[in-house]
Parts: C-alpha cells; sequence; structure tokens
C-alpha cells in the first residue's frame, strides 16, 4: 500500500515539508486511543533470536533508525513502534542552527537515493534533553556535532558540552565528524584531531559512575589508508565501535538529471549500499572483528540488511530506505533475520 498508493503522492510534494508533514500525520496517529499498540503489533516482529548484546547493551534486534531522521527526540517513541529495536537522535549541537538555506534536500527517484546538505539544523542540545527525559523504554543513541561558527580548533568544547548534556538520557553515543554539509567538519577525520577529540571524551566518560559506549560516524569516501587510520585510532583511544557510513561526496554510476546529480551535499540510499558494504567488510577484516560495527548506507531490501551483516556489521540502520520502502521495511528486515 506504502509503494503503490502513498509513497507516489507524498513524491509530489518538496521532500522536507513531506518530512514534517509525516510527522505531525504519525504523532496525530498515536493521539487515537490504543493506536500505539496496535501499530507496534503490526510492525513488531518479536523473537528472542533477533536480539543482539553489542558494546554492552542489550537490543531487543537489530535494526535501528539512522540518525537525521529525529534530529530533535520529537518521535522517538512512536517511531520505534514501527518495529525498531533502537532509535538515533541527532546530530544536535550545543546552540541551536537553523542549517544551511532552503531547498537543501533532493530526492533522486531514479536512484532511490537522496541529496541533502541540511547542515545539522537542531533545536540545540537542551530541547532533545527535555524530551528525552521522558523517556522510558526506547534505547536512544545520541548523535553529536559541532555548530557551523566553532572553529576546528574549538570543537573539543562543543562535543564537551552535548556529551555532558546527553549524558544521563541516552544508552550510546556518536561523534559526527564525517558530515560534508558543515564546512571543514570533515577536516577532523584526520589522525592527530580525531584521536584528541575522542580521547577527551573518554577521559570524560571514564570518570562517570558508569560509562557510555562512544562510537565514531565516519564517511564512505574514506581511502583505505584513511580506514587504517581509524583503525589505529581506535585502538589507542579505545572508543567502542564504529558506524558505517555516513553519507558521500561521489556521484559516480546515477542515472538521474544532471540538474539533480549537481546539487552540493551528501548522497544517501540505494547508491551507497556498495561502498558502504565494503568499508565495514574492509574495517571488520582489518581489525580482526576488534570492534563493533553498526552498518548503514543504502539498506532498501532484507538482502541488503543481511550483506551487511555478513560483511561485518553487529547492527544495522535505515534512513532512506525507510523513506523509500515505508514502515514495513523494517518487519521484513526482521522477519528474514529471524528465519
Amino acid at each position: 500500500m506504502y509503494k503503490r498508493l502513498i509513497r507516489p503522492i507524498l513524491f509530489c510534494f518538496d521532500p522536507e515539508w513531506v518530512h514534517y508533514f509525516s510527522f505531525a500525520v504519525i504523532r496525530l496517529v498515536h493521539r487515537i486511543p490504543f493506536t500505539g499498540i496496535l501499530i507496534r503489533k503490526l510492525y513488531t516482529v518479536s523473537k528472542e533470536s533477533l536480539a543482539r548484546e553489542v558494546f554492552g547493551i542489550r537490543f531487543p534486534n537489530p535494526v535501528g533508525l539512522a540518525a537525521g531522521f529525529d534530529k530533535d527526540a520529537k518521535l522517538y517513541k512512536e517511531l520505534s513502534n514501527f518495529g525498531f529495536g533502537f532509535i538515533e537522535i541527532g546530530t544536535v549541537t550545543p546552540k541551536p542552527q537553523s542549517g544551511n538555506p532552503k531547498k537543501r534536500l533532493f530526492r533522486l527517484k531514479k536512484d532511490k537515493g537522496i541529496i541533502n546538505r541540511m547542515g545539522f539544523n537542531n533545536e540545540g542540545v537542551v530541547a532533545s534533553v527535555k524530551r528525552l527525559k521522558r523517556n522510558k523504554d526506547v534505547l536512544i543513541g545520541g548523535n553529536i556535532g559541532k555548530n557551523k561558527t566553532t572553529p576546528n580548533d574549538q570543537a573539543q568544547d562543543d562535543y564537551l558540552i552535548c556529551f555532558e548534556a546527553l549524558f544521563d538520557v541516552v544508552d550510546y553515543f556518536v561523534v559526527n565528524v564525517s558530515s560534508p554539509n558543515t564546512p571543514n567538519l570533515r577536516d577532523l577525520q584526520e589522525k592527530e584531531p580525531l584521536t584528541a577529540l575522542l580521547n577527551v571524551l573518554q577521559s570524560r566518560n571514564n570518570h562517570k559512575g558508569i560509562r557510555k559506549p562512544i562510537l565514531l560516524k565516519i564517511a564512505p569516501d574514506l581511502t583505505n589508508s584513511q580506514l587504517d587510520d581509524i583503525i589505529d585510532i581506535i585502538a589507542i583511544t579505545k572508543i567502542d565501535g564504529v558506524i558505517a557510513t555516513n553519507t558521500t561526496l561521489s556521484r559516480e554510476g546515477l542515472q538521474s538529471t544532471t540538474a539533480l546529480k549537481e546539487q552540493k551535499g551528501g548522497l544517501s540510499g540505494k547508491p551507497l549500499t556498495s561502498r558502504s558494504t565494503e568499508v565495514i567488510r574492509y574495517l571488520h577484516t582489518q581489525s580482526n572483528a576488534a570492534f563493533p560495527i553498526i552498518g548503514v548506507g543504502g539498506i532498501h531490501t532484507p538482502d541488503d540488511a543481511i550483506e551487511k551483516i555478513n560483511a561485518g556489521a553487529s547492527l544495522i540502520q535505515l534512513y532512506t530506505g525507510f523513506v523509500y520502502e515505508g514502515p514495513g521495511i523494517v518487519k521484513r528486515i526482521n522477519s528474514a533475520l529471524a528465519q
């Protein structure tokens, strides 16, 4: 029903408007008594075989919602009813920021992809913390970044502010230095500044009563040499894992119009499937499975999910696949994994 009826209608409108419209509809529907319970029964696959113990957390199933969908923790409970095992909020920054000028979100229908140059638009970390304090039973990841106006030599301060603010209301952290839409942010992926940033966060983490897992989200555009550096950095800083991958700047092999292909921003969706799997496999193999990996990028079918897991991912996340395939994709993937 979604792909035949609902998606064609939604795809007639601006994608960013559709995103907020969909949020409003989901919120409204959940205000009807017992609707949340019904949706959960329709979409959730409850099988013990799906449970995963990863970096000290027990996940009810390995399929999560990637960061960027619920940036400000406004709908994490409602979205979890569609069968997700965990929800990652953010990217959040210390101060609210509006992000890049609109129009900044583009569908590549022929390629089943999306280009975005949102620019960490969010209401600031305090707003997310306020909403997450109401959370009772949803596993939450907190994806943290720096404000656009913060120079890289002061970036550690921004990440620490978000880390401290979110510490009591999230289950794990994700350090985002791989978005292509904040100027110079990807420079923080270089070995020296990244090691310094992660060491600062780990030091603060280790002085807490109970530490929280810290993951690093990396770009798919890194070379093998840079991926080797990532493996070394994880060994040095002893962070808990990697999310592979963020969006790509590559436009190789796209079938969409030149006007769409030339839009600035990060590309997600089906065009990213192979490259993200290659990165997962490389990290898993070259590190001798030294750390867990959350696989994300171009997962549109159960086979895509299984391929990521076979490549070395312990968990997976959806974003663009959720948009193109609809909420039923979560159940289809979990059902396939349960078999």
